[in-house]
């Protein structure tokens, strides 16, 4: 049968998944990349872990991933789970052997090394390059930092090639993603400057065949000047920018230990609106955090309109283990249920507003997969006759649901 890769939660996890696919053996073996973000992720986990017994049931079923790095012997007490592994272990070539081995290989992510590569490998139109894993900051509602360890960098010349090898396998857009990739502190000595802006500078001089390059969730206060200067003068770095904001209000802010105020993000936002027209903006927002008031919570409601925000994910605040959020005083289930649904209900008439308002307009937009992809500014758009990998101006000639229907000129 093969060996096949289940995928839960972030773009970062979609790349070390097709990486460890690339490196296990062959045989007849399901790898379960597992996410802990939330305590919804985790079950739904357990659900893929039941469900691919179910499907493969003569295969080997390996779970790695931040929930396995976080509670390794939940997942090895499940009768589906041949072996459990850790984030630091999971490059090891002897993770995927199963017979004869412990049960869990997992060791310390706090003291693991950087990726030998950085990861990549998805041969798709759309193709996400792992520059960076690892998180230094504490949110106090975060657990991700225990599963992934301190910040760490690749080198530009890893990431470079990993582009290179993406490009030649067909893709025609590259999507720089990580655990904080506004961290990104280049490893070499004696190179200068060395965050994220410097990063894309130099693959964007380099690599003359990348068009389009596109960057995965960043953390608003860490944007630098040298990435601001690509949003203003280099069009192949595509202009939507989804923002880990979290919260619209500062005492809530403050009490999840982020480094930014209200004021920063909206700022944040007009400085990239002002460097490039048609920039779009996406965002991370939690719904009811421990201790929010409804003041707080309608602070955070109007983030969406003080930042333009047009594509929200919404997380109802969910305790994690472990973490300092936790052993705050709770708000009510109910109550964090009402304000996630009225947050989503509020992103969606942006959204849907904001689809609207690009009907009759042109843009530019690369076909994915069934005639369907995004354009620029990350506007799901259907193109009826387009064939994958396309990508050309379309006349957006109206709307069906939640997507665009264009037609190429």
């Amino acid at each position: 049968m093969g060996v096949e890769t289940v995928t839960l939660g972030c773009r970062m996890n979609f790349a070390e998944s097709e990486m460890m696919r690339q490196l296990a053996p062959d045989g007849d073996m399901v790898i379960v990349n597992s996410c802990a973000v939330t305590s919804e992720a985790v079950r739904q986990t357990r659900q893929a872990i039941r469900r691919a017994r179910r499907e493969r049931p003569d295969a080997r079923i390996l779970v790695t991933g931040c929930a396995a790095q976080l509670d390794p012997q939940a997942f090895a007490a499940m009768p589906e789970v041949d072996r459990v592994v850790g984030n630091a272990d999971k490059y090891r070539a002897d993770a995927f052997l199963i017979l004869n081995r412990p049960r869990i290989l997992v060791s310390d992510v706090m003291a693991a090394p950087t990726p030998p590569v950085a990861a990549g490998f998805l041969s798709r139109v759309r193709s996400f390059v792992a520059v960076q894993t690892g998180c230094d900051h504490r949110c106090t509602f975060c657990t991700i930092w225990q599963a992934r360890g301190p910040s760490r960098s690749l080198p530009h010349e890893a990431v470079r090639d990993a582009i290179v090898r993406e490009l030649d396998a067909g893709a025609r857009e590259i999507v720089l993603t990580g655990v904080d990739i506004t961290s990104y502190a280049c490893p070499e000595q004696g190179r200068g400057a060395t965050g994220l802006g410097h990063l894309c500078q130099r693959l964007l001089g380099d690599l003359p065949a990348l068009k389009r390059l596109r960057l995965s969730s960043l953390d608003s206060v860490e944007i630098d000047d040298a990435l601001m200067e690509l949003v203003a003068g280099e069009p192949r770095l595509l202009p939507h920018f989804h923002l880990s904001l979290q919260a619209g209000d500062d005492l809530i802010l403050k009490r999840m230990k982020r480094r930014h105020s209200r004021a920063d993000a909206v700022a944040t936002v007009g400085k990239l609106k002002a460097a490039r027209r048609d920039v779009t903006i996406g965002a991370d927002l939690i719904a009811g955090f421990p201790t929010e008031s409804e003041a707080s919570a309608l602070n955070t409601l109007a983030l969406l309109d003080d930042c333009d925000v047009i594509a929200a994910h919404i997380f109802p605040f969910s305790p994690r283990p472990n973490t300092s959020a936790a052993r705050m005083p709770q708000v009510a289930c109910d109550v964090v249920k009402a304000r996630a649904a009225r947050l989503r209900a509020a992103a969606a008439l942006r959204r849907s507003a904001w689809l609207d308002a690009q009907v009759g307009s042109r843009r530019t937009v690369l076909i994915e997969n069934g005639a369907k992809g995004h354009s620029e500014g990350f506007a799901p758009v259907a193109v009826a006759g387009s064939v994958r990998g396309e990508c050309r101006t379309a006349l957006i000639m109206g709307r069906s649901g939640d997507q665009l229907v264009g037609t190429f000129e």
